[in-house]
């Protein structure tokens, strides 16, 4: 039957922001609901029940691939291999990602700039100090920003294992280093990960080598504890993911206002974590727990 043109026949589902999310919390005392009423089978009436909620309630996650991109980060480099750039080189023109198949080649013209750098400080480049300074910046450069030669395919490696598990997952602490992408200068500190997984699990080294592939890049806070929330979205599509990172950042510390112990907090909070209050306070008090 059709009303307005709407077909009725089709299920309704609520819009993905009016869905209460379900947390591990509430699964817990969901079964021991269960079990008080003498409902002790694994497949029990709470487990039954969460089967047939609509799709949207059990997974959060965004459907379209491109959503989970954050602006202002290259995507996979281009390479001679990528259709329609069979004859590139290197082009310096606007588009962030187009970069020439191997960055090593870059270093003769990075330390050439770095060269041209210590020349514009008033420095001499060929005294003996400083003789091999503007190859080893280069080669520093490309350490720093290692991540743009990375995805997250590679990194994860096939990682990612079936567990029939819903319990929250946190791996806290893991060390960041980073690059301010205003000034060129380092930021640095922890970042913490916690996830509610939805039948597959990640390696946990995964979680901190998916901090490494998006801090080894110029980055903003911001962006980063973005990137790393949506990287762990879309590796094992959980019920929810949150992560806090707490920063230094030395264009704060050594230039400008000068205040030497100012430290940056943000946090990204997807899913379970964004819409249940208990689940988001449960992930927080293991985070700070010392």
């Amino acid at each position: 039957m059709a009303v307005n043109g709407k077909d009725l026949s089709e299920p309704i589902v609520p819009p993905s922001s009016l869905i209460r999310r379900v947390s591990s919390r509430s699964i817990r005392n969901s079964i021991s609901e269960d079990k008080e009423n003498g409902d002790v089978s694994p497949k029990g009436s709470f487990i039954n029940k969460y089967k047939k909620t609509p799709e949207a309630l059990k997974n959060f996650h965004i459907n379209d691939e491109s959503e989970l991109e954050v602006p202002g980060t290259p995507m996979t480099p281009r390479t001679s291999t990528t259709p329609g750039h069979e004859k590139c080189t290197f082009h310096h023109d606007l588009e962030l990602d187009h970069r020439p198949p191997t960055r090593e080649a870059l270093l003769p013209d990075m330390a050439s700039s770095y060269r041209l750098l210590l020349t514009g400080l008033g420095e001499d480049p060929k005294r003996q100090g400083l003789l091999k300074t503007p190859e080893r910046a280069a080669k520093a450069m490309l350490f720093f920003t290692k991540g743009y030669d990375q995805s997250l395919e590679e990194v994860l490696n096939n990682a990612i294992f079936d567990e029939d598990t819903d319990e929250m997952v946190v791996v806290k602490d893991i060390e960041m280093f980073s690059m301010c992408e205003h000034h060129l200068v380092p930021f640095y500190g922890k970042v913490s990960i916690g996830y509610l997984p939805q039948g597959k699990i990640l390696g946990l080294s995964k979680l901190a080598r998916i901090v490494e592939i998006y801090s080894r890049r110029l980055q903003v806070q911001e962006r980063l504890t973005k990137q790393i929330a949506l990287a762990v979205t879309q590796a094992v599509r959980p019920a929810g993911v949150a992560v806090v990172v707490e920063g230094v950042h030395m264009c704060m510390v050594m230039r400008g206002v000068q205040k030497i112990n100012s430290k940056t907090v943000t946090s990204t909070m997807l899913g379970v974590f964004r819409d249940d209050p208990k689940t988001r306070e449960e992930f927080l008090n293991l985070v700070h727990f010392k």
